[in-house]
């Protein structure tokens, strides 16, 4: 197995509440947002202090963006989508869905799915109108993945369930976890979608046989809260509220290395979002503790 190194370059700061959510722009910057409301710009090729977009008055949990067009959608909790001009640093349209909190954000098809906590996924247009609202569970809808028409939706229920993207059916239901799952994500291939929740535990799902459970790991030791691959699908990490990142191997799923506060000065408290960017490969991590984290990751052969 090859020697893995692992350097922290760089500790953001600013965010005065829990940082939740990160959002890539391109390959070099991300935007971070959270409790306080704040939305902010940050440039891994300048890594100084990171711009204020927006001011939001409620928490978000969620944000996409849409590269082809420049704006930035972002979800506050019990108020609904904002619609920003990152250009211009200004809000251009808006739109509420009831008083629900919002957990996730994404663009599928040129359209804005949006997962609520009372179960429901509505969808909308890049204008902000709403086209479709759909239930698929009793419990939160926490987070949407997609591979070609397909689209993986992490639930509160303890099921993820597999959604053609056009017709808007559910495909499979995935049921094995035992409590919320708060990720699900599908391998770069397709091949697989691995998920994971408050049971600590992931699962391997193999979407070439009809999303069988092929394996079953216990992670963490507390509630797995975000995983994400890197770019060529060789490796993938996770959050989780125990405070480590976990670093695995995306083919055999076994555990390589553990980023945690002992061991390599990692966040203090419940790590929340990962992006694994393309800029110099590097990693980064957002957490309970007010802080983001950018970690430098070399497998040497």
């Amino acid at each position: 197995m090859s020697k893995i190194n692992v350097k922290k370059l760089h500790t953001f700061l600013g965010h005065n509440d829990s940082i939740y959510t990160l959002q890539s722009l391109d390959d070099h910057r991300f935007i971070s947002a959270g409790g306080d409301g704040m939305v902010v710009l940050w440039d891994l090729k300048s890594p100084d202090e990171g711009e204020v977009i927006v001011r939001i008055e409620g928490s978000v949990y969620a944000l996409t963006y849409d590269e082809k067009e420049g704006f930035l959608y972002v979800g506050e909790n019990n108020e609904g989508i904002h619609k920003i001009d990152l250009n211009a640093k200004n809000e251009v349209g808006s739109i509420q869905l009831g008083d629900f909190q919002l957990f996730d954000l994404k663009l599928i098809n040129d359209q804005l799915w949006v997962g609520l906590s009372n179960g429901e996924v509505v969808v909308l247009s890049k204008d902000m109108v709403e086209e479709d609202r759909i239930k698929y569970a009793n419990d939160r809808v926490r987070n949407f993945d997609t591979s070609e028409n397909r689209v993986a939706i992490a639930c509160s229920d303890n099921v993820t369930r597999i959604v053609d993207d056009q017709t808007k059916e559910v495909q499979h239901e995935l049921i094995g976890h035992k409590n919320s799952v708060f990720a699900a994500k599908y391998h770069p291939s397709g091949k697989y979608v691995i998920s994971g929740g408050r049971d600590a535990q992931l699962k391997v799902w193999d979407s070439q046989a009809d999303y069988l459970m092929r394996e079953s790991i216990a992670a963490h030791l507390y509630t797995i809260n975000d995983l994400t691959f890197r770019a060529d699908g060789r490796y993938f990490v996770t959050a989780s509220m125990d405070k480590a990142i976990k670093l695995w191997d995306a083919h055999n799923f076994q555990l390589l290395k553990v980023l945690d506060k002992h061991r390599h000065a990692g966040h203090g408290n419940s790590v929340n979002k990962l992006l694994w960017m393309n800029y110099r490969d590097l990693l980064v991590t957002c957490s309970d503790d007010r802080s983001i984290s950018v970690w430098e990751i070399k497998f040497e052969e």
